[in-house]
């Protein structure tokens, strides 16, 4: 949880008004009672209500009309204790399935140090070789 502390950007609330710097600055026993609230949801399997709720801002697209509703992109603020059960069990998740080697060795997304990049070279190295070998 710690890691996924410190991993937090400092973004605006969700409707509960709970700041990540809120969340980074809280003493050790707030820390294990939130670890603890994170662990009961997962035991039991119920995801707060209020968790399910974002305050949804518009922001403009810039250089276009304003007058026009098309032209705003919505950003939905959700609650930064979501946000940061979310980042704890997405790292879990990885982690199991980089562990398990449940990932083909050519698959980039959604993996880390990887990208398309990767597989972009591993093309042009393939074809380098095929005409190398006519």
């Amino acid at each position: 949880m710690e890691k996924a502390l410190r991993k937090s950007n400092p973004t605006s609330p969700g409707p509960d008004q709970i700041h990540n710097n809120m969340l980074k600055h809280v003493g050790e026993s707030s820390l294990l009672t939130i670890l603890l609230l994170f662990n009961r949801i997962w035991q039991e399997r119920v995801f707060p209500l209020s968790w399910l709720k974002s305050i949804v801002v518009p922001i403009p697209k810039p250089g276009k009309d304003k007058q026009d509703p098309n032209n705003y992109r919505p950003i939905a603020l959700t609650s930064c204790l979501r946000k940061l059960l979310e980042r704890i069990v997405s790292a879990r998740l990885i982690h199991i399935l980089e562990r398990s080697k449940w990932f083909v060795p050519s698959q980039s997304g959604f993996r880390r140090r990887r990208g398309t990049i990767d597989n972009l070279l591993k093309l042009e190295t393939a074809i380098r070789e095929a005409f190398v070998r006519n």
